[in-house]
């Protein structure tokens, strides 16, 4: 072999060795995030909390997960006037003359866009997802869910329910974003199904997850076999 040929096999190995780090810790995070689950919810069928709270418990409701967010809810940008002046010009003498006017338009209502509110701590359980801040405090029962969408990155999340007509929601970084979302289906899920159905789901998904770990396979050992 050429020192160009290994030199151009050393540069595929690393990129693959790059690569596979990369799958393999994206992997990883799935990974853990199933067998957390699997931990909470099987906590949660014999009634116990997951994480330390100072809630006023509803009966059966269980604490699953918590987190720093930051609540945000519909609002409205500053108004607007969008109009002009009209009037007339009154002679008073010397050459000298005095306009009265009026103005003439409208006030624009300023646009409806999310706003952030507060700082502060997301609760999740079994009934319901609770925001806790210095200056808001916002619950939203699964009971009363309409709809729930989130971005592409699973950071930001609109929560709209029947009793109230604004829109609210929280944001989260990324990757606590990304876990929030998996425990939120999770915990709707076992509101509505109970929680065998639930665990059930769950360690199927982490016997499929274990088959799709990402395998390293370096163009240097693919070679070798080629040769031989």
């Amino acid at each position: 072999m050429s020192w160009f040929s290994d030199f151009k096999i050393k540069r595929a190995d690393k990129k693959a060795v790059k690569e596979y780090t990369r799958l393999h810790d994206a992997w990883t995070r799935d990974f853990t995030h199933v067998k957390n689950l699997i931990e909470v919810f099987t906590k949660a069928s014999k009634g116990e909390d997951s994480v330390n709270n100072y809630l006023n418990q509803k009966p059966g409701e269980i604490a699953l997960w918590s987190a720093p967010a930051i609540f945000h809810e519909t609002g409205r940008e500053p108004s607007s006037y969008q109009g002009g002046s009209s009037g007339v010009s009154i002679p008073v003498g010397g050459g000298v003359r005095f306009r009265v006017g009026a103005m003439k338009g409208q006030m624009i209502p300023g646009a409806e866009v999310q706003m952030d509110k507060d700082q502060g701590t997301v609760l999740l359980t079994t009934e319901r997802l609770i925001f806790t801040g210095s200056l808001k405090t916002q619950e939203w029962n699964f009971d009363k869910l309409l709809g729930l969408a989130t971005t592409d990155d699973e950071s930001d999340y609109f929560i709209s329910v029947s009793n109230r007509q604004k829109t609210s929601g929280v944001r989260f970084d990324p990757e606590v974003g990304r876990e929030f979302n998996r425990f939120l289906g999770s915990a709707t899920a076992a509101h509505e199904h109970g929680y065998p159905e639930v665990l059930e789901s769950l360690k199927e998904i982490e016997e499929e997850v274990k088959k799709r770990e990402p395998q390293l396979q370096l163009p240097s050992q693919n070679q070798a076999a080629g040769l031989e």
